[in-house]
C-alpha cells in the first residue's frame, strides 16, 4: 500500500510542449498576416516600378522585361522633354509647399485657438475642396481663369495646387494642436516666458511634427496631380504627370521608371528620418 501512495504522489513527468497545428498558429497570427497580404499589395506596384527601371526593352514599351542594364540609371535625362518637366513639377510642387504649408498652419491655428463668427462654417468649407472630385475642381478652377482672361500656364498651376493643398494641410495641422497638452505652455508661461517664448519654444516645436506631415502631404498631392493641372495648363506647361500620360500612347521611356524609383527611396527616407528623430525625442 505504501508504494501505491508513493507512486501516487510522484509528479508526473514534464513532457515536450504540445506542437501547435497550423490551423491554430494562422489562427494566433491573422492580424499579422493580413498587414502583410496588405503591404504587400499596396507595395507590389512600386517593386514591378523598380524592377523595370533596370530594363532594356527591344521596342518603344517598357511592359515586357528583356535585359537587365543600367543605361535608363546613367542617362536619366535621355527621354526628350522628360527632365524639362520634372523641374517643372519639382519647381511648382516646392513652391506649392512653401506657400499651403504657411498659409494652413497659419489657419490651423487660428480655427484651433480661436473663437470666431463663422468658425463652424469654415471648418465645413476646409472639407470642400477635399471631397470636391477633381473634374469639378480643375473645370471650376479654368472657367475662373478664363473669365478673369488670366493666361494659363505655371502660375494658375500653381495657384490651382495651393488651392487644395491648403486643406490637407490645415487638417493635418489642426490634428496635431488638438492633441497638445496645454499644461505645457501654462508651465512656460509660469516660468516667467512671455507669448512670443512660449510659442517658439514650447509650441511650435511639439506642432513641427503635424507641419513637416502636411508638408510632405502637400508636395506629394502637388507633384501627383494631373487632373487639375491638365486643365489649369498651357500646352507649353506639361508637367511630369503629362509627361507620363502623353508618352503612354507613343511608347513609355525606362527613365520614367528610374524618377519614379527615385521619389519612392526619397519618400522612404523622409518617413525614415522621421521616425528616427521621433524615437530620439522620445528617449
Amino acid at each position: 500500500m505504501t508504494a501505491v501512495l508513493d507512486a501516487r504522489l510522484q509528479p508526473a513527468p514534464v513532457t515536450g510542449r504540445r506542437r501547435r497545428s497550423p490551423l491554430e498558429w494562422v489562427r494566433e497570427n491573422l492580424i499579422a498576416l493580413i498587414a502583410g497580404l496588405a503591404f504587400f499589395y499596396m507595395l507590389l506596384p512600386n517593386a514591378v516600378v523598380v524592377l523595370f527601371s533596370f530594363n532594356r526593352p527591344a521596342g518603344r514599351f517598357n511592359y515586357t522585361w528583356q535585359h537587365f542594364s543600367f543605361d535608363a540609371w546613367l542617362h536619366p535625362c535621355a527621354a526628350p522633354g522628360m527632365c524639362t518637366a520634372l523641374g517643372l513639377s519639382l519647381k511648382i510642387g516646392l513652391l506649392a509647399t512653401l506657400l499651403s504649408t504657411t498659409l494652413g498652419t497659419l489657419a490651423a491655428f487660428a480655427l484651433a485657438r480661436h473663437r470666431f463668427r463663422g468658425r463652424s462654417a469654415t471648418n465645413l468649407l476646409i472639407f470642400l475642396p477635399m471631397a470636391t472630385p477633381e473634374v469639378v475642381m480643375g473645370s471650376s478652377l479654368l472657367t475662373l481663369f478664363v473669365n478673369l482672361r488670366f493666361p494659363l500656364g505655371a502660375t494658375t498651376i500653381l495657384i490651382a495646387h495651393v488651392m487644395f493643398d491648403i486643406s490637407f494641410v490645415i487638417v493635418t495641422v489642426k490634428a496635431r494642436i488638438a492633441g497638445l497638452d496645454p499644461r505645457l505652455e501654462q508651465a512656460a508661461m509660469d516660468l516667467y516666458a512671455n507669448e512670443r517664448q512660449t510659442f517658439f519654444r514650447v509650441t511650435l516645436p511639439l506642432v513641427a511634427p503635424g507641419i513637416a506631415a502636411g508638408a510632405l502631404l502637400a508636395f506629394a498631392l502637388s507633384f501627383d496631380d494631373y487632373i487639375i493641372t491638365n486643365f489649369n495648363a498651357s500646352a507649353s506647361s506639361v508637367t511630369f504627370p503629362m509627361y507620363v500620360y502623353g508618352a503612354a500612347s507613343r511608347g513609355t521611356p525606362v527613365q520614367i521608371n528610374v524618377i519614379g524609383t527615385v521619389m519612392f527611396l526619397l519618400a522612404l527616407l523622409a518617413v525614415g528620418i522621421g521616425q528616427l528623430s521621433a524615437r530620439r525625442r522620445t528617449q
